[in-house]
Order: C-alpha cells, then sequence, then structure tokens
C-alpha cells in the first residue's frame, strides 16, 4: 500500500471491468504509482462468488448502484431499471458471467469510424493477452492470461434440445463464439473457473494488490475531477463521512462506466455548457458529446412451460431437492449454482441480407416474471433474443450537481424502423427455432408471448409492453478521429489535459454480444496505450 504523503502517478476512478485491468497492468513497472478509487467495497457477499448469485445481487444497494432510467416512449413510457456494480470487480463481480467478444466486423466499423487501431487486428492482441482459456488457445483465443474462461460445467438436457432446434432450423453447430465465425448455435463460455466466479478482481486485482506501489480505495465517492485550469490534476472524494482530495504526478483516469462515468464528468465542468450552467457547474471545457450517443441492448423474453421437472424452477421449489442443488455445489462445484445468464445460445440472421448474425438468443432452464423475482410457480425455462446493433441512441445526463443523485438514463429504445422490424423479426425466428421439433418434445405449452400472439403489430406490441435491457451500456463518451468526439484514440479527453476515460463509455458503436469482454480488452489495450504516452 502507497502510504504518507507520495502522490500516485495515476489515479483510476472504478474497479470494474477495465479499471481493475489498469491497475494491475499499470503497476506492473514498480517505478509507477496507481491509486484506485471504488465506491464500492470489497467482495464480501458470498453471492458475488457463485454464479447463479447474480440473482441476489440484482437488487442488493450494498453492491449495486440500481440505477433507473427516464420513461422509455418506446416502451410504453416503461422506466427501465439499470442495475450496474458497485464493489471491488464493478459490474464483471454481478453480471450474468458471459464472455462474448463480439464480431470482427464490429470492430472493423470502428476502424471505419476513423478510429485507427481499434479495427479488429488492433484489438485482437488485448483479448488474447486477457484471456485464460480453459479449452485452449489458438490464433484466435488466448491460453495463458489472468482472465479465465470456461464452458459450463456440466450440460444439461434442455439446452442440448435448445441446440439440436438451432440446428434443424438451419443454423450450424458453434463451439466457439467468440471464434472464426460467431454464427451458429452452442454452450456459452463464461468467466468462471471451477464454479467459481472471476470477476476482474479476482483475475486482476487480486494479484496487483500485493505490490507496494498500488494503493486501493474503497468506499471512496468520487465526487469531481479537479482542475486547474483545464488541467486535471487530482480528484475530490468522500470516505467515511470525511471528505478528502488527492492528487496525482501525471493523469486521472476514469473508469466508472458509460453510466457513471459521464455522470462525474459533467459535475466536474466538461459537458455542454448551458446545461452545466444550468445544473449550476462551472464549465471547464464546452463538450457537447458527453452524455450523448447511448447503446444498450434490448431483450425480448419467451417464457414455457415444461413437459416435465427437468427446469431448475421444479428443482428449487421443493425444499428437499433445493437442498440438493446447495449440496452439488458445495461438494462438486456443480450443478444449477454454476449457470451463468446464458446457459446455451445461438447468434442468427433475420435475414439473407444480412451479412453477420444481428441477434443473439440466450436459453435458461429457469423462468421468472422478471430479473430479480422467484422463479416460477410451474416447471419452466426461458429463451431470449435481442438485436446486436441498434441504431437506436440515447443519453445520460447529470441532473443535479449532487453526485449521489442518479443521472437521467434513455436508451431511446426502439427509435428506428430498423430497429422495429430487426426485433419483430428476431422473435419471430426464436419462436419458429423453439417449434422445432428438438425442443417441441419438453413444450407443454408457450406461456409468453400469450398464444395467438402472430402478428407484425402484435408481436411489436408485446415488445413495447416486455422488453427490458439486457444490461449493455455503452458510448457516452465515444471516442473518434473528429473534434466533436469527446475522446481521441488514446482515450484522452478533448479540450483538457491529464485525464481519459477508459472503460465502455468510449466504445464509438455497440458491439455484437456481452460487453464485458470488451471492456476487459479496452483496459488491456488503454494501459498500454498509457505507458506508451508516459
Amino acid at each position: 500500500m502507497t502510504t504518507g504523503g507520495e502522490l500516485p502517478d495515476y489515479i483510476v476512478v472504478g474497479a470494474g471491468s477495465a479499471g481493475a485491468v489498469l491497475a494491475a497492468r499499470l503497476t506492473e513497472d514498480p517505478e509507477v504509482r496507481v491509486t484506485l478509487v471504488e465506491a464500492g467495497g470489497e467482495q464480501n457477499n458470498p453471492w458475488i462468488h457463485i454464479p447463479l448469485g447474480y440473482g441476489k445481487l440484482f437488487r442488493n444497494p450494498t453492491v449495486n448502484w440500481m440505477y433507473s432510467g427516464v420513461p422509455e416512449p418506446g416502451l410504453n413510457d416503461r422506466v427501465i431499471y439499470h442495475p450496474r456494480g458497485k464493489v471491488l470487480g464493478g459490474s464483471s463481480a454481478i453480471n450474468g458471467l458471459l464472455y462474448v467478444r463480439g464480431q470482427r466486423e464490429d470492430f472493423d466499423h470502428w476502424g471505419q469510424l476513423g478510429c485507427r487501431g481499434w479495427d479488429f487486428d488492433g484489438v485482437l492482441p488485448y483479448f488474447l493477452k486477457a484471456e485464460r482459456r480453459i479449452a485452449g488457445g489458438n490464433a484466435l483465443r488466448g491460453g495463458e492470461g489472468p482472465q479465465p474462461i470456461s464452458p459450463p460445467t456440466i450440460g444439461h438436457e434442455l439446452c442440448d434440445a435448445y441446440i439440436a432446434a438451432g440446428r434443424q432450423s438451419g443454423l450450424p453447430l458453434n463451439d466457439d463464439f467468440n471464434g472464426a465465425s460467431q454464427e451458429g448455435t452452442g454452450y456459452y463460455e463464461s468467466t468462471h473457473l471451477n464454479g467459481i466466479r472471476y470477476s476482474t478482481a479476482t483475475s486482476y486485482l487480486k494479484k496487483a494488490r500485493k505490490r507496494s506501489n498500488l494503493q486501493v480505495l474503497t468506499k471512496a465517492l468520487v465526487t469531481r475531477v479537479i482542475f486547474e485550469g483545464k488541467r486535471a490534476v487530482g480528484i475530490a472524494y468522500e470516505r467515511d463521512g470525511q471528505r478528502h482530495e488527492l492528487r496525482a504526478r501525471r493523469e486521472i483516469i476514469l473508469s466508472a462506466g458509460a453510466i457513471a462515468t459521464p455522470q462525474l464528468l459533467e459535475l466536474s465542468g466538461i459537458g455542454d455548457a448551458e446545461r452545466l450552467k444550468g445544473l449550476g457547474v462551472t464549465p471547464v471545457h464546452h463538450s457537447p458529446a458527453i452524455g450523448e450517443r447511448f447503446q444498450d441492448h434490448l431483450q425480448i423474453r419467451t417464457v414455457f412451460e415444461s413437459k416435465t421437472d427437468n427446469t431448475l424452477n421444479a428443482r428449487y421449489n421443493n425444499i428437499f431437492r433445493r437442498i440438493g442443488i446447495g449440496l452439488e455445489y458445495l461438494f462438486k462445484r456443480q450443478g444449477p449454482l454454476t449457470v451463468s445468464a446464458g446457459y446455451a445460445g445461438a447468434f442468427y440472421r433475420t435475414g439473407d441480407h444480412v451479412e453477420t448474425p444481428d441477434i443473439q438468443s440466450l436459453f435458461l432452464i429457469f423462468s421468472l416474471r422478471k430479473m430479480g423475482d422467484r422463479f416460477d410457480p410451474f416447471s419452466g425455462f426461458t429463451a431470449s433474443c435481442y438485436q446486436l446493433r441498434p441504431e437506436s441512441r440515447g443519453h445520460v445526463h447529470a441532473v443535479s450537481p449532487d453526485i449521489r443523485q442518479h443521472p437521467a438514463i434513455f436508451a431511446n429504445y426502439l427509435a428506428t424502423e430498423t430497429d422495429r422490424r430487426v426485433n419483430i423479426e428476431g422473435l419471430r425466428k426464436l419462436r419458429d427455432m423453439m417449434r422445432q421439433p428438438a425442443m417441441a418434445a419438453h413444450v407443454k405449452h408457450e406461456v409468453e408471448p400469450p398464444p395467438g400472439t402472430d402478428s407484425d403489430e402484435e408481436l411489436l406490441s408485446y415488445i413495447r409492453s416486455t422488453a427490458s435491457t439486457v444490461y449493455h451500456p455503452s458510448s457516452t463518451c465515444a471516442m473518434g478521429p473528429n473534434e466533436d468526439d469527446p475522446c481521441d484514440l488514446q482515450l484522452r479527453l478533448r479540450g483538457v489535459e491529464g485525464l481519459r476515460v477508459c472503460d465502455a463509455s468510449v466504445m464509438p458503436a455497440m458491439t455484437s454480444g456481452n460487453l464485458n469482454a470488451v471492456a476487459i480488452m479496452i483496459g488491456e489495450k488503454g494501459a498500454d496505450l498509457i505507458k506508451q504516452n508516459s
């Protein structure tokens, strides 16, 4: 631990998927001192370490920011809940564990947008550097990195039926969604090892915290970045009811995530000048795109009642079988408690006009009314889908000079005709897959959508009334080559000095899949960029 009055070279704000990586990589140089500041605490909640425990963390304020959005016109003015991690490891400590990097074309698109060095060839080395794939590395997968990536601990007959149904509907079998092609159906890999979750706090920080040049401050809420003129020189934070300031010799790096980072920037004077003045914040630099361009994935769920008791609902709702679940995990580190938020899955195209998959599907051996609720009383399972590359963009903005008041989160779901059409077709194709013989053999009846929901109008109405986020916020401080892009290609905030953003905020466009893997990659590449510029 750093002690006394020695100033760190770097202050990293946020110990999540990217921030923990940054702190670990920067302190590999013993001459570099880093202070990592996290608003949450240590990983003391045992449910963090149990993969299926994410359901217990979904509305737990001790580890979760529990953000709520503003009414979404595209979803019948419903307010959408946005959980984000408030603990060492950030959202990698409370998420559904899926490890999906996205498609080569996603990153080549970044390159086409002018983000040189961020095309697929530019980011692949950092995915490889991060990954410790238990199934083995190859030219496209890393095998010796700090982040374990594992297949499920054991298969399941319903997952096998779902995969078989996908093949009957025309999809190829795919044993690696992060390999040469994403298209197809198979089992997901996730960030666990032997049935235990590995957040970045475990995979990266645990070892790094033994270094004398890393200081980790937990339960420290950063309230603003301190500027001298247009140079960021430190942070103000509150801890144990006391206000503190900490200065850095080189840079401040914000890794608080796509929701908290733009809020903190605005309250530090970086954003649209008129908006800031309306909040009572003195502008430091006029950057109107801060908090804009927000993107998220919208998930549509289908629920089925099983013909048998081969679901987690049936096991959990029986006290004796529930005890068996616990014993199976305790003694074998296997069974339902090791299940991630997608057990099996598929990536497919809504039509021949689409060159790569534009829909992702998740399959789970349980069902519930909504995330965080109790399992349904019947023996049920769930298949969901979401559009991979939505066109709709919204915003995240501070609404008060008090950092404790959550920002306004507006995803603007289903704002374009393309998004509405792709979601309708994605749902239609998923239901067709679930009606294939392999899956139909297990279905007693379809619970959601209700019977008779078949026309485009009826499907869109169902989507508007039930769909919700799948928790992939991005792009609120996007990098790019133009002066109106908040960050440059080295992740530096334009218009000021000594300040960078290194998290999913900087993504110029959504990638095709879950974002944890991408955030880890951004942390890896960001660390190298900082080292090169120091």
